[in-house]
């Protein structure tokens, strides 16, 4: 695989990242099969592993460690923190208190003394983001963790960090891992545009649509339970499957699987570092990895950008980030007694 510069770190990394929320109880819970599909993503050239301590509860670490002894060294491993880890309310945010207690026990699962990108899996409003970036700087000057990032982070808040980092004298984050696939293009807007402003690498998760372009749902368009229990908006709206059914046209006409036009758009923005790649099974990693040399020509892009216009998205995903402005309706409605204009 081709190397590309991770942000501004002077790390290099694969265009593929290997995702591994699939490992574990809530995917494939074969822990031998998981090691073997890590193995061979190494063996294929992907030196990038993205994983998180919510994965399987904290299972999928662990899967990770194993695969990974011998071979720490040659493998840029990123976590997160942010989801609950338990009932307790402490247990989970973006405040100083959980991250410096979550990445000791991320560091022991994964057997090592050191995380090569520490990402902020979510923004967390309760928590000024002054106090995220000086816990995180800390760890960095510990050598516990090499790089910070932020993971679902809008531009404004992206923008924010950056200046906070700047006034205070804080590590800044150096990448961002936003959803991006031929259904969901919002990135275009504003998010990219910001990363690259600040030199930040981008990690691009779901360039799959959250399975929706594998063509597994073409004629049969009823998702699994568990699939649907994460997206079920997603899953069903017709706009999307009509959309999806127009892509894999064009995919045929231009004698490509779906699987392989979908994961080539996705890293031929400049913007884009990597993509994230979630296989649950060996068949399917060795599916992805048979694309790897895709190339989309200008044609096809353009076709694609017909589809899905740029900056677009066909549907929201259930599983992005919503603002409290959005998901509190409280903070879009003035009192009864104040919203007339007269």
């Amino acid at each position: 695989m081709r190397m590309r510069p991770l942000g501004r770190t002077g790390i290099q990394v694969s265009p593929y990242c290997l995702g591994t929320m699939m490992f574990g109880r809530v995917g494939n819970p074969d822990h031998d099969e998981c090691v073997r599909i890590i193995h061979r993503a190494l063996d294929a050239g992907i030196n990038f592993i993205d994983t998180a301590d919510v994965y399987s509860y904290s299972e999928t670490e662990e899967i990770v460690g194993t695969a990974l002894k011998g071979r720490r060294d040659d493998v840029i491993v990123a976590t997160k923190v942010n989801g609950p880890m338990g009932k307790d309310p402490n247990r989970a945010g973006n405040s100083r208190r959980w991250i410096v207690t979550e990445v000791e026990h991320s560091l022991r699962r994964l057997q090592t003394d050191h995380i090569d990108l520490y990402q902020i899996h979510h923004p967390d409003p309760r928590t000024d983001i002054e106090e995220t970036l000086a816990a995180l700087t800390d760890l960095m000057r510990d050598g516990k963790v090499r790089a910070i990032g932020t993971s679902n982070f809008p531009a404004s808040d992206i923008v924010e960090a950056q200046w906070v980092a700047e006034r205070r004298a804080l590590a800044r984050f150096r990448t961002e891992q936003p959803p991006y696939s031929l259904l969901n293009r919002g990135i275009e807007r504003e998010v990219l545009p910001v990363c690259e402003r600040y030199g930040m690498g981008t990690l691009v998760w779901s360039p799959l649509g959250m399975g929706l372009l594998t063509g597994r749902y073409r004629e049969d368009r009823k998702a699994s339970a568990s699939r649907m229990a994460w997206v079920p908006r997603h899953m069903t709206d017709e706009r999307t499957h009509d959309t999806v059914e127009r892509l894999a046209l064009l995919a045929e006409e231009a004698g490509i699987p779906l699987t392989h036009m979908a994961m080539a758009f996705a890293v031929a923005h400049p913007g884009v570092t990597a993509a994230i790649i979630g296989p649950r099974t060996m068949e399917q990693l060795d599916d992805l990895l048979a694309g790897a040399g895709t190339v989309l020509g200008d044609d096809v892009l353009d076709r694609i950008d017909e589809i899905v216009p740029p900056g677009s998205d066909v549907g929201l995903l259930d599983v992005s980030y919503d603002p409290p402005a959005v998901t509190r309706a409280g903070l879009r409605r003035r009192p009864g007694d104040e919203r007339a204009a007269a």
